[in-house]
């Protein structure tokens, strides 16, 4: 009796594959439940200290720390508050760092200093005191690179002559001029064209002795020349520094003939590109932080007044990056509302939800709306006539579609379906396939070609002053491309796997440029190959999945920290993420398939590690991001500029999970998807406003 009671208990307890299922249904309703009314995601984008520190100088640049905001808010009180979350950045050891667990950045902590001293913070205090001394431990103040020293020149710390000249004649070169703007990445040129303006008009406010910043200083020679950490050949450091002297020397005989052309073009191309007098809906300057800060400093030296509805809006463009929470308020670097919405969509169709489902409708419908149809700087380096197609990161960004948005979305819209989404998505990729560099790779926002003297640049130390063809990137598109029927018998196609093998490292893992860091760049290298006909016993292949293999934990889980960037020694170590453990998982199978135990253990883990009911409200985030069926993950995993700046999106601890989940439930041929999503939760859910 006792045996058959024992035998009954067993069969009524849920198999595996069951609570597997019940771990996707609240990962699923999770995720629904973040999606905002109108059908998108929209998650908190993080980075780091640098945000607000140089929002903070650019107020005291403009001379409006006391002023009202954009919206009307007391500007002294609103610093005041950036100022409190950006104590929270500073490190026990004084410093401010790029990610957490990172080492101490010295412009970070230098612009962290001087922005809490302007706002009052006591020098002597003992956090002010400890980041003095580590700013002199690493140099002084004088290391900073070179974006930095645009502030502190702006406000009387160092000479102009420390700062990279940049001409704002750059804007008239003719388009085979080696140094043409469309030959930089497409970030870096709505940088430095408003940078330009700056460096030409040299506003300078004097600030009373004692709210500078002399005592980080320690050298006062080096401190007024131009110094650069640019690991560049002699003769083009010398060649460099040459043209900088000489570019200076003709500022100060009043520039060239043109000059007051080229400051009136130079600012036309702004405004084309900030949404303001341009043909194309865009939420400010690049739609992402550094230039729209620049914009204002620039159009106020131009003699732009603030109450100019073109400062207006560039104010409130910039604002709408606040989050303001507990009293402090912290800054994202831009909106990620097409990156998230993509991915989201494509993991809900990796679970097998299809169009007839509310919540992927809803999706589908706002992605299709935010197609680009118009020839943003793209167009220049293509010959021909190319139909203007694809997406962007951000909310309005019409000039600049990028490659790794628009096949995110094209493979989501493919696989939901229906006539119209699937139109779209042709014309997302016909635009991609018309991108490829001669390489065989793909870069993010144009075709390019490297040029290695661009490198050498003095102000290049921001680390990706181009756009080259990236492994990560070129695998993302060849599982698009997978989508869309190409195999490798397409010339595209062999051509990209090519690129792809020739980055492989000795190790079998490959770099990852756009998120942290071998584990994703491998994740993206092999799983398109494979999809386009790889077979998956090739020899790079079993070396990719080996190497993965080779850095699991013992509990299943993967993490990787972005120290990796700074010491190779590190590929593949770092705190578990529930991101790369997902991606992890995800080359697991396509390369070993469903039955692999190592993929098992790290299913298992992300199901051990899922948030509850009651887990979910002991969490630091806000709850809203953080409800039962997400993971917890404070680690960076994104990638802005390698050793520069990282990201961390808040919904990649959320949908990558639910996409690795519907790949391996959906691969047990006896299960299927159904049972997932008829447990999905029918709840009404609310989003707040974006800003």
């Amino acid at each position: 009796m006792c045996d058959n009671d024992d035998s009954m208990i067993r069969e009524e307890r849920p198999t595996r594959i069951e609570q597997l299922r019940e771990t996707q249904a609240r990962a699923i309703d999770a995720l629904i439940g973040l999606q905002h009314d109108d059908g998108h995601w929209c998650a908190e984008l993080q980075g780091d200290s640098i945000l607000e520190s140089e929002y903070i100088l650019m107020k005291f640049i403009l001379g409006q720390e006391d002023a009202p905001m954009a919206d009307g808010r007391p500007g002294r009180e609103t610093l005041l508050k950036i100022g409190a979350y950006l104590k929270t950045l500073q490190r026990e050891d004084g410093g401010w760092g790029q990610f957490p667990g990172s080492g101490v950045d010295i412009s970070a902590t230098v612009k962290g200093y001087f922005a809490l001293k302007l706002l009052g913070e006591d020098p002597e205090s003992e956090p002010m005191r400890k980041a003095r001394s580590i700013i002199l431990d690493l140099g002084g103040a004088e290391r900073v690179n070179s974006f930095s020293n645009f502030y502190l020149a702006c406000l009387g710390q160092v000479s102009w002559d420390a700062v990279p000249a940049i001409p704002p004649e750059i804007v008239l070169l003719p388009t085979w001029f080696y140094f043409h703007l469309s030959k930089v990445s497409a970030w870096t040129r709505t940088m430095i064209l408003p940078l330009s303006l700056v460096t030409t008009k040299r506003p300078t406010r004097k600030l009373p002795k004692e709210l500078g910043i002399d005592e980080l200083y320690v050298s006062q020679f080096d401190r007024h020349r131009l110094t650069s950490a640019i690991d560049a050949p002699v003769f083009w450091s010398a060649f460099f520094f040459t043209i900088d002297t000489a570019l200076k020397m003709a500022h100060k005989l009043g520039g060239t003939p043109v000059r007051t052309m080229a400051i009136a073009r130079a600012i036309d191309w702004i405004l084309k590109r900030a949404g303001q007098d341009g043909p194309v809906p865009t939420d400010g300057l690049g739609a992402i932080f550094p230039p729209m800060v620049y914009q204002q400093i620039a159009f106020q030296a131009c003699g732009y007044e603030r109450d100019n509805p073109i400062i207006q809006r560039a104010e409130r463009d910039l604002d709408a990056f606040f989050i303001e929470q507990d009293g402090m308020i912290r800054i994202q670097p831009c909106f990620s509302p097409v990156w998230d919405t993509g991915i989201a969509l494509y993991a809900l169709t990796d679970c097998g939800m299809t169009i007839e489902h509310d919540a992927v409708r809803k999706a589908a419908r706002w992605l299709h709306k935010k197609e680009c149809t118009f020839n943003g700087d793209w167009s220049e380096h293509l010959s021909g006539q190319i139909e203007p197609a694809g997406w962007f990161f951000e909310y309005n960004n019409g000039w600049y579609p990028d490659c790794d948005d628009t096949v995110m979305v094209a493979m989501a819209l493919q696989r939901v379906g229906g006539m119209e989404n699937i139109e779209a998505a042709q014309r997302g990729v016909q635009w991609v396939l018309s991108l490829q560099n001669d390489d065989g790779g793909w870069a993010a926002f144009d075709k390019t070609k490297h040029r290695q003297i661009l490198e050498y640049i003095p102000f290049a130390d921001h680390n990706a002053m181009q756009d080259p063809s990236c492994h990560d990137i070129t695998g993302r598109v060849l599982e698009c491309l997978s989508c869309h029927g190409m195999t490798m018998g397409d010339p595209a196609v062999r051509r990209a796997v090519e690129f792809i093998v020739s980055r492989q490292e000795p190790e079998g893992c490959f770099f990852g440029r756009w998120g942290v860091n071998y584990i994703y760049g491998t994740w993206q290298a092999v799983i398109g190959p494979i999809r386009c006909g790889v077979p998956r016993e090739s020899e790079w292949i079993q070396m990719a999945g080996a190497w993965i293999k080779s850095i699991q934990n013992a509990d299943g889980s993967f993490g990787e920290s972005a120290l990796s960037y700074e010491d190779p020694s590190l590929k593949g170590q770092g705190p578990a993420t529930a991101s790369q453990t997902s991606w992890a998982a995800m080359i697991l199978q396509e390369i070993y398939g469903p039955d692999d135990p190592d993929l098992a253990s790290a299913i298992d883990w992300l199901a051990r590690t899922q948030l509850d009911e009651k887990s979910a409200g002991n969490t630091e985030d806000n709850p809203d991001e953080d409800p039962p069926g997400s993971w917890v993950e404070t680690e960076f995993t994104g990638t802005g500029f390698p050793k520069v700046f990282y990201l961390r999106y808040h919904l990649y601890r959320l949908y990558f999970p639910v996409m690795a989940l519907g790949r391996y439930i959906g691969a047990k041929p006896e299960q299927g998807h159904e049972k997932a999503e008829m447990r999905i939760s029918k709840r009404k859910h609310v989003s707040p406003p974006v800003s």
